[in-house]
């Protein structure tokens, strides 16, 4: 690794990727970062996505493989101090590795191009954690892309992107897309629009989610406003077998997603 330990936390090079944790400063420098090895991993695996690394000594002896692939691919690499890290991070326990990315959203139109079959919209979602998490589900299940509605939390936050374990790398997101505007490119695509809401009159053992389909997951507290239910062609709810008042939205999110993928994958 070359050149020596950073230790000054007021450096102009800190100073500007600690500047990234705010969104304002994301959104005008076209840049974020992704914390931890995993995140790290995944945004190297795509060509110039990462512009630099930062790596204490003990991160670097623990991943010699992500220091040496951000190497080969010519991003500068530098050694922190604890100090600094602590100052980049975002966790109360920083795991030692910061990337600074480029943006990779793309627009709407781009998301859903092709012949998508599964699709997460987030409408009105605010919670990073569960966004992320959301995230994730989509691309374990095969989601074509995920839309982030103009009411939502940005992907781009530090705990979104680490709820997200690499996933926010690995497929199309759309960012700050006006709800009409997705549903109308869904439908011309040829999906089914599916809200998840717990007051809905079916369930997922009712419907059928064989073909292409799109859904939309609400606020954490209030979940989707009449407005975006008066979008959708159905809206779904899980079944509660058990006593529990309700599941959470990442977990309703994720046996949406599976139910979906899986009625695609039957014959």
């Amino acid at each position: 690794m070359a050149g020596s330990e950073l230790t000054n936390v007021r450096s102009p090079r800190v100073k500007a990727a600690r500047r990234l944790t705010k969104r304002a400063f994301r959104e005008q420098d076209r840049r974020f970062l992704a914390e931890g090895p995993q995140a790290v991993r995944e945004a190297l695996k795509l060509d110039g996505v990462t512009l630099e690394l930062f790596s204490t000594a003990e991160a670097e002896l623990r991943h010699p493989e992500l220091i040496t692939e951000a190497t080969l691919q010519g991003v500068p690499v530098h050694r922190a101090s604890g100090e600094v890290m602590s100052e980049l991070s975002q966790t109360v326990t920083p795991q030692g590795l910061v990337a600074v990315c480029r943006l990779v959203h793309v627009p709407l139109e781009e998301g859903l191009r092709g012949e998508p079959r599964l699709v997460a919209m987030l409408a009105h979602v605010r919670d990073p954690g569960n966004a992320g998490t959301v995230l994730r589900a989509a691309d374990a299940a095969g989601a074509d892309s995920v839309v982030f509605t103009d009411a939502s939390v940005d992907p781009y936050n530090g705990k979104c992107v680490r709820a997200s374990a690499g996933s926010l790398f690995h497929l199309p997101v759309v960012i700050g897309a006006p709800v009409g505007a997705a549903v109308r490119q869904l439908r011309e695509r040829g999906m089914r629009v599916l809200a998840a809401d717990g007051a809905g009159k079916h369930t997922l053992d009712d419907v059928d989610l064989s073909g292409p389909t799109a859904w939309i997951f609400g606020n954490e507290a209030w979940g989707l406003p009449e407005e975006i239910l008066a979008e959708a062609d159905d809206v779904v709810r899980v079944p509660i077998y058990g006593q529990a008042e309700s599941l959470n939205l990442a977990t309703a999110a994720a046996v949406c997603l599976y139910s979906s993928a899986r009625a695609q994958r039957v014959p």
